[in-house]
């Protein structure tokens, strides 16, 4: 007899665990509720993009309804259902009065504060919960931790390279790497000279018009353009799948070589826009994998975008879920500059006279996406060189991208991006000046400031930032290694020079809004 034959069982399934393969959906047994609800602690908690809460909430409506379609059972709370809480204990504490429940179970959740209040709330002898494993990731929370505790440095490499044996990726009869190398960094750097062009955009369109209206009436506040009745982001499985299938035919050719590059013609280039159907689990990790694997061996897509590509899925993304399991609570609130300023007003508009900064904030707040770079060295460099306050970089970046869940976003902003944890990360602060902009994008053609002047009032705020960051965190990051150059460079020159460069870095950062 099954736990679920003893009486009837919620079964709590969050908004980014839409994983039709999971195990719980094998059998049909009509003791067991699923439950489903769109509620205001999870849209509430940070300001969110509207694409994001309409992305998720119609990906759960229609998830919902797949289930139903199988003969299971399903209760869901639509956020204007009446008899909704917005609280997920309350909820269920609701629902297990209703079907007399006298217990549930539920996914193993990715955020930490989700996990918490449903810890405790299991706990509190109420309505008993015990958690099951999500069935998604290819490592358990606590691996990568395990994986690093007896070594100096997180280095994500090293991890890498044990996915890639442990799984058999891309590594011959002797376990060592296919081509010769572990990765392919030196080849995947190039600018995009505007040929090949972008493939057509294929992913699915809708119409979520009254899903948005349902959503605005509830009094749930969102920032950035809904596209509501033009949405493309996948609603179901087959549609992400068919994504996929999209992504390696057309674009994974060139994904590797121009993957860092940047255009404000061609904001998609080759990238493959699936972390959104990834983090909600429309789609598995090792089925990505295997797809492109087989694409390789079949049609020869180069090994170089291939390689590129897969390190993403196997390496950066376990491995910054198991940065994250392993230092929050704390990890939240580091700080290792000390940055305070709080974001200016742009970021919520893009209107500034910096073209870089003013095409990836515009992209972002228009397709609540931008690329790994437009996050890391336009967006994230400026936040980083400017001292903006991590934390309000981090709630920014957590409500602006559809594909952003705490558990991968936080790790990437405050520690890959902002430099925020001092290092445990990151081996240095990702930080240019105008120059490597210029080298791999199209951004600074037209700009109001000229990309190779430090001084003046026209001169890139890019170039005297960069310069008077390292000076201002000499003590911090003076001895790094990887930066000896560029100290090298700052003891060239004269006081007067660095005098300059500090007294017009100090005016952007007191006059962020007009810049």
């Amino acid at each position: 007899m099954t736990e679920s034959q003893t009486g009837t069982q919620l079964r709590l399934i969050l908004g980014d665990q839409l994983n039709l393969q999971h195990s719980w959906f094998s059998q049909i047994d009509t003791n067991i509720i699923y439950v489903m609800m769109e509620v205001r602690q999870e849209t509430d908690y940070v300001l969110h993009h509207a694409q994001k809460i309409i992305a998720i909430f119609a990906a759960m409506r229609a998830f919902a309804d797949q289930l139903q379609d199988q003969g299971h059972r399903v209760h869901y709370l639509q956020i204007d259902d009446a008899r909704n809480q917005h609280e997920i204990p309350l909820n269920l504490l609701m629902l297990g009065k209703i079907y007399s429940a006298r217990s549930f179970i539920y996914q193993a959740p990715d955020e930490w504060r989700l996990d918490q209040q449903l810890a405790e709330f299991s706990s509190n002898g109420v309505l008993p919960g015990k958690m099951v494993d999500s069935e998604h990731f290819l490592t358990a929370r606590e691996e990568v931790g395990e994986f690093f505790s007896q070594r100096k440095q997180w280095l994500m490499e090293a991890f890498y390279r044990t996915m890639r044996v442990k799984f058999q990726i891309l590594v011959d009869e002797k376990n060592q790497p296919m081509g010769g190398a572990w990765n392919f960094d030196h080849d995947n750097r190039k600018s995009w000279p505007g040929l090949p062009w972008e493939p057509v955009d294929s992913r699915p369109l809708h119409d979520h018009s009254a899903l948005w209206a349902s959503i605005e009436a509830a009094g749930v506040k969102s920032f950035g353009e809904p596209q509501a009745q033009h949405f493309r982001w996948p609603l179901d499985r087959d549609e992400a799948l068919s994504q996929l299938r999209n992504f390696i035919e057309f674009a994974l050719p060139h994904f590797g070589e121009f993957q860092d590059a940047m255009c404000s013609k061609a904001w998609r280039l080759f990238h493959s826009m699936l972390s959104f159907a990834l983090n909600v689990k429309m789609l598995s990790p090792i089925e990505v994998v295997k797809a492109v694997l087989e694409a390789h061996e079949k049609h020869a897509i180069p090994l170089a975008s291939v390689e590129g590509f897969i390190r993403q899925i196997i390496g950066w993304r376990e491995y910054v879920r198991g940065v994250y399991w392993y230092r929050m609570p704390r990890y939240e609130q580091s700080n290792f500059f000390e940055h305070q300023l709080p974001l200016p007003n742009w970021f919520w508009n893009g209107e500034t006279k910096m073209r870089c900064m003013a095409t990836a904030i515009s992209q972002s707040l228009q397709q609540a996406h931008a690329h790994h770079i437009q996050r890391l060295m336009v967006i994230g460099n400026f936040a980083l060189l400017a001292g903006l306050k991590p934390q309000s970089v981090h709630e920014w970046y957590l409500g602006v991208y559809i594909d952003a869940f705490e558990w991968v976003e936080l790790p990437n902003t405050l520690g890959m991006s902002q430099f925020a944890d001092g290092g445990q990360l990151a081996t240095k602060p990702y930080v240019s000046s105008a120059a490597y902009i210029d080298r791999m994008s199209d951004y600074c053609k037209g700009c109001h400031y000229n990309k190779k002047q430090r001084l003046g009032e026209d001169a890139c705020p890019f170039n005297s930032l960069y310069w008077d960051f390292h000076q201002r965190h000499q003590d911090k990051l003076g001895k790094n290694p990887r930066l000896g150059i560029v100290y090298k460079q700052l003891r060239q020159m004269k006081e007067e020079d660095l005098t300059a460069l500090h007294d017009r870095a100090r005016y952007i950062q007191l006059h962020l809004h007009e810049i």
